[in-house]
């Protein structure tokens, strides 16, 4: 169950800088941090994270550091996912690679 709240902790970050990369959108358009719709996404990304950190260290107090902390690096994976889909981010082969060698650390980080 706890290493389900990690997981739910990486999903959070990475909808967090999803988030965050639509606000930063908003404010190009708008200009200003106070125009409504910029707001509500900047605060919502940031409290968002705020609910992530208080469930992170809900998992930590379970589980060591050193056998949850390598599950972060999921959102390496998710967030360009995210990016491509949502704003039609394009990314070269290599980077596909590198993915794929973060993915692999991280099933030979969980077997050890």
């Amino acid at each position: 169950m706890t290493y389900l709240l990690a997981i739910a902790c990486v999903v959070g970050i990475a909808i967090g800088q999803l988030l965050f990369k639509f606000g930063a959108a908003t404010l190009k358009n708008s200009g200003s941090i106070f125009d409504p719709k910029t707001f509500m996404v900047l605060s919502f990304s940031i409290g968002l994270y705020g609910l992530v950190t208080i469930l992170w260290i809900y998992v930590l107090q379970r589980l060591e550091l050193g056998k949850v902390y390598p599950l972060m690096a999921l959102a390496f994976v998710l967030v360009p996912i995210g990016s491509y889909f949502l704003f039609g981010e394009r990314f070269q082969p290599q980077y596909f690679v590198g993915l794929f060698l973060i993915l692999l650390g991280i099933i030979v980080i969980a077997k050890a």
